[in-house]
């Protein structure tokens, strides 16, 4: 008796294993969903497009991109985190979502690090600071000594707690002076305020600055990362500078939801390498001023905890918090 019920037992769980094995053995069947947690037309959007794209080339099936924001990215990574693991919704994640949300959310609607399995590093964007073409200040020396004589000099951002806000926090300590940090609704109003000469200074992306560098509507006096970037290979990194340890960049990374099988996440894994490994899709990231450096594994899982880590005491820092 208790040997047919062993045997009755394994052919019930190969019975529940073949279907999952002949789907996952078949994924892609249909389109596959990468949801942007941010709206139309940002950078996460551009560059989550590209990915789809160059992705769904690989799979043999098309992906559809569909923007679900709110409550900085977490609403549509919440969504990606519930949703069934088959592989068929994943999510274009990033530094916010997944390492300075968990500091900045008083309630977190998902685990960044449980509830997703990480396909791939979509890659970084330095930051760039900026202060207006016509500004007086040609140096960080040149703004560290304005802000030590005046309370008045100010950093714009997209909002609070965002990694220009917390890279402007962590500027304030480097440099020994205390500045007003001024929050925006968004990037592009912010940056607006910055040439009108309405705030000194902000960290934004290359792609957004570095027309208005070119011209001669900014000025940039840095770069976040601890090396040069491909983007602007002039401007010298801010940790070159002599304020000390300096390396805070925007990153971008695609999740699927953490219990997809792994043969689906393989074939996933390898659509990203693919990806990221054309010419046109290297191109396209390009031009967003970003930089694709090959993690794998253990790697991307290493990288999250050591982001969160690092973002998570910028958070304290600044004092920002959101309900």
């Amino acid at each position: 008796m208790k040997q047919r019920r062993t045997i009755l037992a394994a052919v019930a769980a190969l019975a529940l294993a073949l279907p999952l094995a002949a789907s996952a053995q078949d994924f892609p069947a249909r389109p596959v969903k990468l949801v942007v947690p941010f709206g139309p037309g940002t950078t996460t959007d551009i560059i989550a497009r590209v990915y789809a794209e160059g992705m769904g080339k690989a799979l043999g099936q098309s992906i559809v991109v569909e923007n679900r924001s709110g409550a900085g990215g977490n609403i549509g990574s919440d969504l990606v985190a519930k949703a069934p693991a088959d592989g068929y919704t994943i999510l274009m994640g990033t530094v916010g979502t997944h390492a300075i949300n968990p500091g900045l959310y008083r309630r977190m609607p998902y685990d960044a690090q449980k509830d997703f399995a990480p396909l791939g590093f979509a890659g970084y964007t330095p930051t760039l600071l900026v202060v207006a073409a016509n500004s007086p200040l040609k140096s960080l020396k040149d703004l560290q000594a304005a802000a030590g004589k005046s309370p008045g000099v100010s950093f714009a951002s997209a909002g609070n707690g965002t990694s220009g806000h917390l890279a402007g926090e962590l500027l304030k300590v480097r440099l020994g002076v205390d500045m007003v940090h001024v929050p925006y609704k968004e990037g592009g109003l912010a940056l607006s305020d910055v040439m009108a000469g309405q705030t000194q200074f902000m960290f934004y992306h290359p792609a957004a600055v570095m027309p208005h560098i070119k011209a001669g509507k900014l000025r940039a006096l840095g770069v976040s990362s601890a090396k040069r970037t491909a983007a602007a290979p002039d401007i010298a990194p801010i940790a070159e500078q002599g304020f000390g340890e300096f390396d805070l960049v925007p990153w971008f990374m695609l999740y699927a939801p953490a219990a997809t099988p792994a043969p689906v996440l393989a074939k996933l894994r390898d659509a990203v390498a693919q990806a990221v490994a054309h010419p046109d899709v290297k191109a396209k990231l390009a031009a967003q001023g970003l930089e694709v450096p090959v993690l794998k594994g253990d790697e991307l899982a290493a990288f999250g905890r050591s982001e969160i880590a690092k973002w998570s005491e910028l958070v304290k820092r600044s004092g920002a918090q959101v309900d």
